[in-house]
């Protein structure tokens, strides 16, 4: 056992007025219930650093099902590893049950590595066990631990930070206070270990390397070095995901130069190996769009994040698809709003545009995203400023209503139209008939046809 240094609220600077009212709401109703409850992994390091935390997420000792049982708005998501999400409007705070390390069967052995028990609080959540394919690459993981053991298997030690909403102390166990003022990212065990567990990893010391302006330990690059193809062996789809995050951080150049350096980027990517200056300079320009703001703008979309990749190489193109870029699947949807929006941004920067296009824009489904291209990559502020002002006076979208069911009811026929009320005033239907509109008495009657073929009625 791991004796944690901590450190009390007198020796750090985090404050809880610097923590979201909604993540603080949870870890106090986790606490009244006797349970340990964390902030947990990058928000500590952050407040640490005197950053803005992009999430706050939770550590708890309390189970899935037993989390849920305490907030109606709570929802269970996970297949790798069961997680609580707890909604209040647009948020979302992730509350995690503290994890075990995958154990490692013994040198020589062919034991799989889920022959450990699981312990489960609940009847509701049937237990599960870690799971690796062939690369030793863990694909399911529900084993749950200590704080400890939740500590020693997360990736880095600056990441592996716990502050305790109940003594507001920070607990540190392995070492990630001192990496943390030393500006290092270190790993937790054996980098190649744990990289061959989980390679998406190595791309994340790259991540947190630029985006800190820390230095990776040496064990951390040359395990990158020595494994950095087992990069080819993780989920293309978790890849572009982190593509995306990485976009949308404000800090896509200097992280794709890091991916870059140490080899990852031409890996997963090779058509970014050798990008041209006009790559760079799209990042460049993505990321001082995103530093005006103070959190992720929506207009972030995919289509426009895809396309500060794609248009510098001069890949996009309007009669084919380009679906795939190095190991990357790109979804169809969004390549077809990037060629939309392609074709929409000219129009919208044209000083001349004849005043019968210009008043269709506006209705085209690409123009929001034309106009976000058109801020970030267009440097075009007085057009910009004209189509802001135009879309502000658009008429917002009626919600659509929601109907629970199957059921269908039919619209009102319009005046004038077979079935209308006019040719059935009131108290004038045919006697005996069903009123024109009731559904409830045809689908009656039809039932009694169908009946075997009595057709007798009671009198």
């Amino acid at each position: 056992m791991t004796e944690p240094s901590i450190i009390p609220r007198a020796e750090h600077p985090i404050s809880r007025k610097d923590i979201d009212s909604d993540a603080l709401r949870v870890l106090y109703r986790l606490n009244e219930n006797e349970y340990t409850a964390y902030l947990v992994g990058g928000s500590v390091r952050d407040l640490l650093l005197g950053r803005r935390p992009k999430d706050f997420d939770i550590g708890t000792d309390a189970h899935p099902y037993e989390i849920k049982k305490l907030f109606r708005n709570c929802w269970i998501i996970g297949r790798r590893f069961r997680l609580a999400h707890i909604k209040y409007g647009a948020k979302t705070i992730e509350v995690a049950t503290f994890r075990q390390n995958v154990p490692e069967p013994p040198p020589g052995s062919d034991a799989p590595v889920d022959d450990q028990p699981v312990l489960v609080h609940s009847d509701e959540a049937p237990p599960r066990r870690a799971h690796a394919d062939e690369h030793g690459i863990v694909r399911r993981d529900n084993m749950y631990g200590t704080p400890e053991e939740d500590a020693f298997r997360r990736d880095f030690t600056v990441n592996a930070l716990f502050y305790d909403i109940a003594t507001h102390s920070v607990i540190d166990y392995t070492g990630g206070l001192e990496d943390l003022a030393n500006r290092r990212i270190v790993s937790i065990g054996d980098p190649t270990v744990r990289f061959t567990e989980d390679p998406v990893r190595m791309l994340r010391a790259a991540v947190f390397a630029a985006r800190l302006d820390f230095e990776m330990d040496d064990a951390v690059l040359g395990a990158i070095e020595s494994h950095g193809a087992l990069i080819q062996k993780a989920s293309p789809a978790r890849l572009l995901e982190e593509y995306f995050k990485i976009l949308r951080s404000g800090h896509a150049e200097a992280t794709f130069r890091v991916l870059d350096g140490v080899g990852l980027l031409g890996l997963m990517t090779p058509e970014l190996q050798d990008a041209p200056d006009a790559f760079w300079a799209s990042l460049a320009k993505l990321d001082a769009w995103r530093r005006h703001h103070p959190s992720i703008p929506a207009e972030m979309v995919n289509p426009v994040l895809m396309g500060a990749l794609l248009v510098p190489l001069g890949i996009v193109n309007p009669h084919e698809d380009q679906l795939r870029l190095g190991m990357l699947t790109l979804a169809r949807k969004d390549y077809e709003r990037l060629r939309h929006l392609l074709i929409t941004v000219p129009k919208l920067a044209d000083p001349n545009l004849p005043a019968r296009i210009a008043r269709g824009l506006p209705g085209r489904p690409s123009f929001s995203d034309a106009i976000t291209w058109l801020d970030v990559f267009g440097d075009a502020p007085d057009a910009v400023a004209h189509w802001k002002h135009v879309q502000s006076q658009m008429p917002k979208p009626e919600p659509r209503p929601q109907h629970r069911g199957h059921s269908h009811r039919p619209h009102p026929a319009a005046p004038g139209a077979p079935g209308h009320a006019a040719e059935h005033p009131a108290g004038h239907h045919h006697e005996g008939a069903p009123p024109v509109g009731d559904p409830a008495r045809r689908r009656r009657r039809r039932r009694r046809r169908r009946g075997g073929g009595n057709t007798t009625t009671q009198q």
